[in-house]
């Protein structure tokens, strides 16, 4: 008895695990949780003691799973409300936030910089390339581009105040 009521559900799953799945993406905020949350509809099920007693698999399938939703939002709520700022996971994970905020937003700014740059004539570009990008003094920097330390001196005063004035207009 027990081996044809686990087939039945196997069987079940096999038919509606898509289904199942996608229910559980578009109803969630935690997609990772999503495999998790449908092998638990699965356990839920095999405890059920009167199989034959459900008219509708399909139908019962999808309510285990909502109420599963219920009873995880319901957890989620708890959990936020008891969560304590000064304890040391939530702190971490605040400064991880923060963290991956900075490198977004560090991101943006350097691609920003890379269009503002990309505005510059060639040879300030070159100059402003070899002296951030490949640390040459002024004198290393006029040899290669064959002008004087001086005029090294005006590319990379014009390439600086170029990015301020345009990376300020871009923010």
């Amino acid at each position: 008895m027990a081996d044809a009521r686990r087939a039945w559900i196997e069987r079940l799953f096999a038919e509606h695990s898509t289904a199942l799945r996608a229910f559980f993406q578009r109803r969630t905020r935690s997609k990772p949780n999503v495999p998790d949350l449908v092998q638990e509809v699965y356990l839920r099920l095999l405890r059920v003691e009167d199989a034959d007693a459900i008219r509708n698999p399909t139908g019962y399938l999808f309510t285990v799973a909502t109420n599963l939703l219920r009873e995880q939002a319901v957890l989620d709520q708890r959990q936020a409300m008891s969560t304590d700022l000064d304890e040391p996971l939530a702190q971490a994970e605040l400064a991880w936030s923060a963290a991956f905020e900075d490198d977004v937003d560090a991101h943006a700014r350097v691609k920003r910089l890379r269009i503002v740059l990309a505005q510059l004539p060639p040879k300030c570009q070159a100059a402003v390339h070899m002296k951030y990008r490949h640390d040459l003094s002024y004198e290393e920097i006029a040899g290669h581009l064959g002008v004087s330390v001086h005029m090294v001196e005006k590319y990379l005063a014009q390439a600086l105040a170029h990015c301020r004035r345009r990376m300020a207009r871009l923010k």
